[in-house]
Formats: structure tokens, C-alpha cells, sequence
């Protein structure tokens, strides 16, 4: 018996992806486990550099991963601009969130209890991100085209992009801080098991619930030009 799918709009879902992922990264930063490895790259430079906030340098790192994207496809791609702009919301958002977190309690349970449930929610966002038909977040659009282009797993290359995060992380800040900054226990766990993570609450989303965007209509409209342009060719 075929499952009902629920629809949703994939414009709210990016919305929600924005405001709880820039929530997950803060939280788990505060929970003392260390921040996530998409986030530890920023951080090592505004720890670095604090001229610029977390928010800036977490933008010119996304800017730098679209950009790569681009040089790897060897060609402009048009869609990957929207990423700019979500990838400005995204670190608007880790500076506000950065401003209210230290209210909540703190302490070594409480501790515990914001690592566990950042991770969850880190791990969602993604998930949902990679489904909402809509431009995303570069630090998560970087994984998933990467898998793309090179046809190895997205797991596989989340862990991959995570680790090698963790290790520029170490370097870059032991030789402008003199001490490793940032990482901890909770970093290096994140790291090897969030790709995982993504990847069964993504299987678990494709069970109850399908998204649909603005972004359905210009597939279709490109698609529809492209037979048309193929059908034209034929005739000559």
C-alpha cells in the first residue's frame, strides 16, 4: 500500500532550516563540547581575527565554498547566487542567536543536555535542507553537490568535509592562538556520526512528507525549453 505523503512549502522549510541550524551550531559551541565542524572553520578565524564576527567569517567561508563548487563544475551556475543570500541570513542569525544564548542555565547536566540536543537539531536542519527544493545553506550545499559531482556517497563526503574542517580548525589556531580552540570531544563525535545522523532522519522524512517550491515551476519551465530547443534541432 503507497504511503500518503504530506506536502509541504519548501520556501517555510529553508526558513526553519536558517533559524534552527544557526541555533544547533551556537548551542553545541556553548555546551563546551566544541561547535560543529561546518561552523569550526569561522570560528577558528574570529577567534583569530576579531575584527569580524562569527556571522562575517562564517559569510566569506560559504562565499569561498560556492565559489569552489563553480571552479569544479568548470562553468557560472546561476542557482548557486541564491546560496549567497541565504548563506547572509544564515550568519545574521548566528549573531543573534549568539546575543541571548548565554541566559540559559548552565552547568555540566545542562551541558550535556544542549550537545545532545544541538547535534539532533543540527542534524534535521541538514536533512531538511537537502529537501526543501530550495537554494540552501552553502556549508550544506557544498557536501551534497560535492557528492553530486563526484558520484561518491553523501555520507562519505560529509564525514570527509567535517574531518578535513577539524584540521584546519587545529592548525589555524594553535599557530595564531597557540593552543587548539573550539574543538572538543563533542567536535570529533559530530564529525563522524552527523553525516549518519543526516542520513536517517532524511530516510525518515521521505516517508511521511514531500516539498514543493517556486523553484518546481522554473525546473519545469527550463525542462519545457529544452525539449523545445531539442525538438528545433531535430528539424534542422
Amino acid at each position: 500500500m503507497k504511503r500518503h505523503l504530506t506536502t509541504m512549502r519548501g520556501e517555510a522549510a529553508l526558513a526553519a532550516v536558517i533559524v534552527i541550524n544557526s541555533f544547533g551550531v551556537l548551542l553545541m559551541l556553548y555546551s563546551g563540547a566544541g561547535i560543529s565542524a561546518i561552523s569550526s572553520v569561522p570560528y577558528a578565524f574570529s577567534e583569530s581575527f576579531p575584527a569580524l564576527t562569527l556571522g562575517a567569517w562564517t559569510f566569506i567561508f560559504q562565499t569561498l565554498l560556492v565559489a569552489s563548487l563553480m571552479v569544479m563544475r568548470r562553468r557560472f551556475v546561476p542557482q548557486y547566487l541564491f546560496s549567497f543570500a541565504v548563506g547572509f541570513a544564515f550568519s545574521f542569525m548566528m549573531d543573534v542567536h549568539e546575543k541571548w544564548m548565554t541566559l540559559l542555565p548552565d552547568g555540566f547536566s545542562w551541558r550535556v543536555v544542549y550537545f545532545f540536543i544541538s547535534w539532533a537539531v543540527i542534524c534535521f536542519g541538514i536533512a531538511l535542507s537537502n529537501r526543501c527544493r530550495m537554494p540552501i545553506i552553502p556549508t550544506d550545499l557544498f557536501p551534497r553537490e560535492l557528492a553530486f559531482i563526484t558520484g561518491v556517497s553523501y555520507p562519505k563526503i560529509k564525514i570527509s568535509f567535517d574531518v578535513i574542517c577539524l584540521a584546519v580548525t587545529a592548525a589555524l589556531t594553535f599557530c595564531f592562538l597557540g593552543e587548539v580552540r573550539g574543538l572538543g570531544l563533542g567536535t570529533v563525535a559530530a564529525a563522524f556520526t552527523m553525516g549518519k545522523g543526516v542520513g536517517v532522519i532524511g530516510g525518515w522524512m521521505d516517508r511521511f512528507v514531500r516539498f514543493m517550491s517556486f523553484c518546481d515551476g522554473h525546473r519545469a519551465h527550463q525542462a519545457l525549453l529544452l525539449r523545445v530547443r531539442s525538438y528545433r534541432q531535430g528539424l534542422r
